[in-house]
């Protein structure tokens, strides 16, 4: 699963230490998977209940009695409990991981179901990892269910790193960009350019394209502007850092056809013809993370910008 190391203008987990957090990642994901995968075979339920019993208006009172008691005790200790925290922040990432992927909602009856719910508990994990500090706002829910953020987060393996429609503050000004993803071997910026099944986009060289639907016929902004766009400001955020790291572009239709005779040279447009190809060529790329890909995802990390509100103004 690729990691989401930024999300729009979200402050993220990997700004902090671009060069830790990806390989603790994989290294949690594959021991938390060996672990459900290990209780799977047992035959062991994954599903997490909180026991529920019955208990008697005394048993109520004891209860709240002995809260009560030990109520003073983890007021005097809650500093020092979040200072050891946050002094130790691998554990708590550890056991962010542990809470996160080890249950499921419903209980797994093959292993191909097990795999899906545990893409699925990782997906959540990655977005929160990509907007939250431990002090920050949660995401609107809304972006737990958009398609192509989590076409890239679980159709893409662990040693690529995603940039979703990140903000950057170039001159004081926000400039929000396509997608990027970050390979070990290179940068592929990726504008998204889809519409039904068949559908056809015909080339133009001005500011607008045609999209085709059988007898329906519409006008899309030309996305080449954007690619563009977000092309040069990764280059140029490259060459600033002393970063020496392949950048191509990419327009992607997985359900449709482009109609463009002309492709630009650094351009790639990839749709229903192409597609099988260069998706296996990409999530067949076994090569490890490498300290040039996490160089660069730093380069521009550095450069995005972070709407930060605390709980405490929500």
């Amino acid at each position: 699963m690729a990691q989401l190391i930024k999300l729009q203008d979200y402050i993220s987990r990997y700004e902090q230490d671009i060069y830790q957090y990806p390989s603790q990642y994989i290294q949690l994901k594959k021991r938390n998977w060996e672990f459900i995968k290990s209780a799977f075979d047992k035959g062991e339920s994954l599903i997490a209940e909180e026991e529920i019993t019955e208990e008697t208006e005394v048993q109520a009172k004891e209860k709240s009695s002995f809260f009560n008691n030990i109520k003073t005790l983890f007021q005097r200790r809650n500093e020092e409990v979040i200072e050891k925290e946050q002094q130790e922040p691998v554990m708590t990432e550890e056991k962010l991981f542990e809470k996160s992927l080890r249950h499921f909602t419903t209980e797994p009856k093959t292993i191909e179901d097990l795999k899906i719910l545990f893409l699925d508990n990782l997906f959540q994990l990655q977005t929160q990892w990509a907007s939250t500090v431990l002090t920050s706002q949660a995401i609107p829910h809304s972006l737990y269910y958009n398609e192509y953020l989590k076409y890239f987060l679980q159709r893409f393996p662990d040693n690529y790193l995603l940039l979703y429609n990140p903000v950057f503050k170039l001159k004081k000004a926000p400039i929000e960009t396509d997608l990027i993803l970050i390979s070990p071997l290179e940068t592929i910026c990726i504008s998204i350019v889809e519409g039904k099944e068949n559908g056809i986009f015909q080339y133009n060289q001005g500011r607008f394209w045609k999209y085709l639907d059988g007898e329906d016929e519409k006008k899309i902004v030309n996305p080449f502007i954007s690619l563009n766009r977000t092309g040069l400001i990764v280059q140029k955020l490259y060459e600033r850092a002393n970063c020496d790291f392949p950048v191509r572009k990419v327009v992607l239709n997985r359900k449709g056809y482009f109609d463009c005779p002309i492709v630009p040279h650094d351009t790639m447009l990839v749709d229903r013809r192409n597609y099988g190809e260069w998706f296996d060529q990409l999530r067949t790329l076994t090569t490890p993370l490498k300290h040039g890909q996490l160089k660069a995802a730093k380069a521009l990390l550095t450069s995005t910008q972070n709407t930060f509100v605390t709980k405490e103004e929500e």
